[in-house]
């Protein structure tokens, strides 16, 4: 049985790995759950699986349900812990990432944000230890399947799709005035608040472009999007003979879980559809309109500039979200925030962590202070 860890199991992502540990409950041993504040749905998550340990991160030591507390960055150390999975938004995840990463365990990564801002020193760390890191993600999750036994063959381009969100069809000045109920109506995808605005935005998609180019060492020339509204095709990947592999599947993000914690196995799943080609019939793309979604412009950019500007583009973009979803600002204004953080930033050119946490500090701090004086 694979030991697990689930840092940020109240979340969506953690809800449905624990979906998944519950169809193959014989596999998996629950080492330990974390969660932000959500303290009543970890307090049913300790009843129904048992974990010896169990943490609130934004509260003061105390034991929920029979499991004992346990910081995080100790949790993910545990000899019999096997595997880590990283669910939790934001910054929060990077340091028991890394500690897990330094002890050799397998980490399988959701939170977009780790390899966003701290990409080299998370992949370094991954060669110092032999460690691995498994994607979660649809799209990064695809491209590893496609890229299984291809050892020695030569990518010409990574291929990753976007559904193009609620307002893919939408003119620019049409989103002045949009609610955070519309925006967070995905017309495909199962997420969080927070992955569910960035999805709207394309900003989602300008991370996974940074996540891509640390996960598989590509350069950012050889990284491609398109959209693709029915979001059956996850990615693609182009060999220089010029064939293309795709990975095809309903949008289910258990898929991508369950393959990362079986891994290299594949396992039946009942309570998951199978592809019915017949029945989709059509499938269409679409060119990434940037001047719709500049947020995705913004990112490709800070990837790019590298230094400290990913983690400045995470933080402003955190921060201006925050405050859509409070209805303090309207959804065009969030890239013209991260826009500006970008510009007035002063880089950390190879950044350690704390250079990086200072970053994130600073852009929080640039934004508000921003959105206070056009208050």
């Amino acid at each position: 049985m694979k030991g697990v860890v689930i840092l940020g199991s109240t979340g969506s992502v953690g809800r449905q790995t624990l979906e998944v540990i519950r169809s193959f409950d014989k596999k998996f041993h629950l080492v330990g759950l974390t969660a932000k504040k959500n303290h009543q749905e970890l307090s049913k998550q300790v009843q129904e699986f048992n974990p010896p340990f169990a943490a609130l991160t934004n509260e003061a030591k105390e034991e929920i349900g029979a499991a004992s507390w346990i910081a995080p960055n100790d949790l993910v150390k545990k000899p019999e812990v096997d595997i880590v999975i990283v669910a939790i938004p934001g910054l929060e995840g990077l340091l028991p990432t890394l500690t897990a990463i330094s002890h050799g365990k397998t980490v399988a990564l959701a939170s977009k944000e780790i390899l966003v801002v701290a990409g080299q020193i998370i992949t370094e760390e991954t060669l110092r230890s032999n460690a691995n890191i498994l994607p979660l993600d649809s799209e990064h999750s695809a491209i590893w399947q496609c890229l299984a036994g291809e050892e020695g063959s030569d990518i010409r381009r990574l291929i990753l799709t976007a559904s193009g969100g609620p307002f893919r069809q939408s003119k620019p000045g049409d989103m002045l005035g949009i609610t955070p109920k519309q925006a967070l109506a995905h017309p495909t995808w199962r997420m969080g608040p927070k992955v569910t605005i960035d999805s709207a935005t394309l900003m989602n998609k300008g991370f996974e472009v940074l996540e891509a180019h640390w996960l598989y060492n590509i350069p950012y020339e050889k990284i491609d999007v398109i959209v693709h509204p029915e979001s059956i095709i996850h990615s693609l990947v182009e060999f220089e003979d010029k064939s293309i592999k795709a990975q095809l599947s309903y949008p289910d993000m258990r898929l991508p879980i369950q393959y990362a914690l079986s891994y290299p196995e594949r396992w039946t799943n009942e309570s998951m559809d199978a592809l019915d080609l017949i029945k989709i019939s059509t499938l269409t793309f679409e060119k990434v309109d940037e001047e719709r979604f500049p947020c995705f412009r913004l990112a490709r950019q800070a990837g790019e500039m590298g230094a400290t500007f990913p983690a400045v583009l995470q933080s402003a973009d955190e921060i201006a979200v925050e405050l859509f979803l409070e209805g303090k600002l309207d959804l065009p204004t969030i890239p013209e925030y991260v826009k500006a953080a970008l510009e007035a930033h002063s880089p950390k050119e190879n950044p350690a962590i704390e250079d990086i946490l200072e970053a994130d500090k600073w852009a929080r701090s640039y934004v508000l202070e921003q959105h206070d004086n056009t208050a």
